[in-house]
């Protein structure tokens, strides 16, 4: 009769170690489907307890890793990893006639595009409206940070010029685009080199030495950092491609190689509760993480 009992509970113990896998499988199931058919409860939910859905606290980055020089083709390259979310970026230069009210200037022109291939939320066709819009923000922060002087671009006043095409593309997008590509670009323009070229008054020709490569004339390694607001009252650190269409508004805090801050940008309606101190609050934590983590970020690249 022992025997009996020993060998049943054996049996039960064994069924319910079996039917254990299948148990956790229909739960994620159950949480995936929740999350998909509920996403602003399902944040909520994890906010409440004080932790978010990939078990970052509100103030925790993503690890992030740079590799330079990866495109053979390009003149200056880069490829960024944060997180999941993965930016790669090359350098071309072409040489142009400067502007008529600028002829001492050079051009530098970012584009980020934004792939069906890197998400399902992007759909093939034409650059979205937010490529288009972190295009923008992108060249607004190049330009006014002074990364690349346009001066400094100039081969020969009001004849010829270099134009450096900035193209960066996301491979993999897990939100937070913005601080990857951002990244991305100016290690691209750090790697890259240009020929020495001279201009030929006579011939009216520009002609360029592949044996003397220069690097260019980088004044200034701006790094972002963006903020999520959620619900007026959350501020979360590097917000992912699930917690971004769900935040009242987006805030990028951008610094400089020296922690100073170059500029803050808001992308969103969002009306903030506080706004000096949300303000504020992200500012320091920006330089906090640049202190902390990101200081030398460009150093080996």
């Amino acid at each position: 009769m022992a025997a009996t009992a020993a060998t049943a509970a054996t049996a039960a113990a064994s069924a319910s170690t079996s039917a254990s896998p299948d148990t956790a499988e229909q739960d994620a199931l159950k949480a995936l489907t929740f999350q998909r058919l509920h996403p602003k409860t399902y944040l909520e939910r994890f906010l409440a307890e004080d932790v978010r859905p990939d078990g970052r606290d509100f103030d925790e980055w993503r690890d992030i890793s740079l590799i330079v020089g990866s495109i053979s083709t390009a003149d200056g390259s880069a490829l960024v990893r944060l997180g999941s979310t993965t930016v790669v970026c090359g350098v071309k230069a072409e040489i142009a006639e400067p502007e008529l009210d600028r002829p001492n200037e050079g051009f530098l022109v970012p584009n980020l595009d934004l792939p069906a291939i890197c998400s399902p939320k992007f759909k093939p066709g034409p650059p979205t409206d937010e490529a288009q819009v972190l295009s923008d923000r992108l060249n607004e922060v190049l330009v006014s940070s002074g990364v690349v002087p346009t001066t400094s671009l100039c081969i020969e006043p009001g004849k010829v010029a270099w134009v450096l095409y900035v193209d960066a593309t996301c491979i993999n997008y897990d939100g937070n685009a913005f601080d990857a590509t951002l990244l991305a670009m100016v290690a691209a323009l750090k790697n890259a080199r240009l020929p020495k070229a001279t201009y030929n008054e006579e011939t009216r020709r520009t002609v360029c030495s592949r044996k003397e490569m220069r690097p260019l004339s980088i004044d200034r390694f701006p790094t972002s950092f963006s903020f999520g607001i959620f619900d007026g009252t959350h501020t979360l650190a590097d917000p992912t491609s699930f917690e971004e269409p769900l935040l009242d508004t987006t805030i990028s805090v951008v610094v400089d190689e020296k922690g100073g801050l170059v500029s803050v940008m808001q992308l969103g309606m969002g009306v903030l509760g506080g706004a000096d101190d949300v303000l504020n609050k992200c500012i320091e934590a920006a330089k906090e993480c640049w202190r902390t983590s990101r200081k030398d970020v460009y150093v080996t690249s």
